[in-house]
């Protein structure tokens, strides 16, 4: 139960509170009595919440302060140097990460330990229900609370996020999303061991998000952050990834970065919804994803390994497939015959957009579209950034009626001439056309190689 305590002249008080579901409890007295103790229960959870919220600021605001900390305390490592962890109430927010009262439970027990995390969870979740101006007062106190608790709460993570190679976003008192990125060429920053560092740490260890970006402007490698994933056991609660969050041309060439072999941390992401990764040289083994809703891969050379690791994955709650295959000069492989499983639906019912795009096979590709049976459900088709030139458009006009369910049909940088776009747009009003790239006849390329 946390204890605050008012001593000031020849007052000497005490105030408990203890938040269980939708009551709480209140004690009160003179320090060194049994004070006196009251029950209020509410119509929810969230209501028996906001009173207690409401009362800890009136006290803290008549100078009551938490029992062990002075008025002056900075809080730096406040609430001891080890976090405190209560497995079975951890397991309950595990298995049901979105489940509030979890956290409030959680929180009423970290309070009772001292831990600043069971303060900030009771401030943030105040902040979502408030607001206005309530609301952003509450949002700049979670913030400062995180400021004056850094020590506990960030550990070695906290010269990154002052440098602002870590970002962080927080909800109810753990860190929601990060991303980790070198600033540039001179940063001493070392992205694989923060990833690491956060990995492990107890703040983190209700992460949903985890974005990476340069690793290095020398050798830019994301197979080592795949390996921390391992390390750690896998992360039961993350639900978005993505390798390879950089800018190209300007930090660095599509190229001259490298996924490698990923499929060892995929494996430990059980949860995971949607999945992103730019760079080459990509591996994935076996993908059995069973809560994916979205891939992207973007590349200037897909290895066909890896385009049928995609082809055959198991991912049946997919909706959203996007593919870059990439140039023959940049390890590009495979043709439509290794993507046939996707055309055909295979193990993809729920799929509504696809992007076949960055193809040097695009006229092959609109041959082979308009029978593909996975079609008729696709909301919106994309085959842009590939070598489709006016015979592909052809052979798509030709079978219009097989795409006039789309709401988008996207065939933009690839090689169409005037011709071609006439002939789509005539054709099939809602396909988007339009910015097409030069080429010369006897070189035809996808739009992204190196």
């Amino acid at each position: 139960m946390p204890r605050y305590e008012f001593k000031e002249g020849s007052s000497s008080k005490f105030w408990e509170i203890t938040l269980s579901g939708n009551s709480f409890t209140a004690r009160w007295g003179r320090i060194g009595t049994d004070g006196q103790e009251k029950t209020q229960t509410f119509g929810s959870p969230a209501e028996a919440q906001k009173e207690h919220d409401k009362l800890v600021r009136e006290k803290e605001k008549k100078g009551y302060v938490l029992a062990g900390k002075g008025e002056d305390d900075d809080g730096d490592g406040g609430g001891g140097d080890e976090p405190a962890s209560n497995p079975e109430l951890e397991a309950a927010i595990l298995k049901d990460p979105d489940n509030v009262d979890a956290y409030l439970v959680y929180s009423d027990w970290l309070q009772g330990q001292g831990d600043p995390r069971g303060e900030l969870i009771a401030i943030q979740h105040a902040a979502a229900q408030a607001s206005g101006t309530e609301a952003s007062d509450l949002k700049r106190k979670a913030t400062a609370h995180i400021k004056k608790y850094q020590t506990l709460l960030l550990g070695e993570l906290a010269d990154g996020v002052k440098s602002k190679e870590i970002s962080l976003e927080w909800h109810l008192g753990f860190i929601r999303s990060a991303r980790l990125a070198k600033q540039d060429y001179d940063s001493e920053f070392d992205v694989v061991e923060a990833v690491g560092a956060l990995l492990k740490h107890p703040s983190a260890r209700f992460i949903r998000g985890l974005t990476v970006g340069m690793t290095d402007f020398e050798e830019n490698h994301y197979s080592r952050v795949a390996d921390a994933i391992v390390e750690v056991g896998g992360l039961k609660t993350l639900q978005e990834l993505f390798l390879g969050d950089f800018q190209y041309p300007d930090e660095t060439e599509i190229s001259w970065t490298y996924l490698h072999d990923i499929s060892g941390a995929l494996k430990l992401l059980p949860d995971l919804r949607k999945l992103r990764l730019r760079g080459g040289e990509l591996q994935l083994g076996d993908v059995d994803l069973p809560e994916l809703r979205e891939f992207t891969v973007e590349t200037g050379g897909l290895p066909l390994g890896a385009v049928k690791s995609i082809a055959n994955a198991k991912w049946p709650k997919l909706e959203r497939l996007e593919v870059w295959f990439g140039s023959d000069n940049y390890g590009a492989e495979g043709g439509v015959e290794d993507i046939q499983p996707i055309l055909d639906g295979k193990g993809l019912p729920n799929l509504k957009q696809l992007g076949l795009r960055n193809s040097e096979f695009a006229d092959a590709l609109a041959q082979a579209l308009p029978g593909a049976k996975v079609l008729p459900q696709l909301e919106k088709l994309d085959i842009s950034m590939g070598t489709l030139t006016t015979e592909g458009a052809r052979a798509l006009a030709d079978k219009a009626a097989a795409f006039a369910h789309l709401k988008q049909l996207d065939v933009t940088e690839n090689i169409l001439t005037d011709e071609g776009q006439s002939l789509l747009s005539k054709a099939i009003p809602q396909a988007n056309v339009g910015n097409q790239r030069e080429y010369e006849e006897d070189y035809r390329y996808a739009a992204v190689g190196e």
